[in-house]
């Protein structure tokens, strides 16, 4: 069995897991430090850039919801990850039950960003 080794992080960093997917292709997800205040889905894409992350997608917010929910306020929190049937929507996850959502794009969320290094 291959065993995967933590990722050295940076000062004020979280690490909150690994995740491997089904091609077998992978990923450390990595918590960076700070959060956006409320904000639109574009403004808080380009914030995640700006700090040289990303807004985490879908799986990689359950995953910190599961395992960092103390690094995050009760709050709704933007992902990176468009809805699929309507352009002007994009996903969200809940901080406070775990529920993820979709909402407009224009709605003004939290937002917190992750970087990710290659398994």
């Amino acid at each position: 069995m291959n065993q995967i080794t933590k990722p050295e992080l940076n000062i004020g960093e979280t690490y909150a897991g690994a995740i491997i997917n089904p091609d077998g292709t992978g990923n450390h997800i990595i918590l960076l430090t700070g959060d956006k205040d409320d904000g639109n889905w574009d403004d808080a894409i380009e914030w995640a850039k700006s700090i040289g992350g990303d807004l985490p997608n879908r799986v990689e917010s359950a995953l910190l919801f599961n395992q960092s929910k103390d690094q995050f306020k009760p709050e709704w929190y933007w992902t990176n990850e468009q809805h699929a049937s309507h352009s002007s929507y994009a996903w969200c996850q809940g901080f406070s039950h775990g529920s993820q959502s979709y909402s407009t794009k224009f709605t003004e969320l939290r937002a917190r960003a992750v970087r990710r290094l290659a398994i």
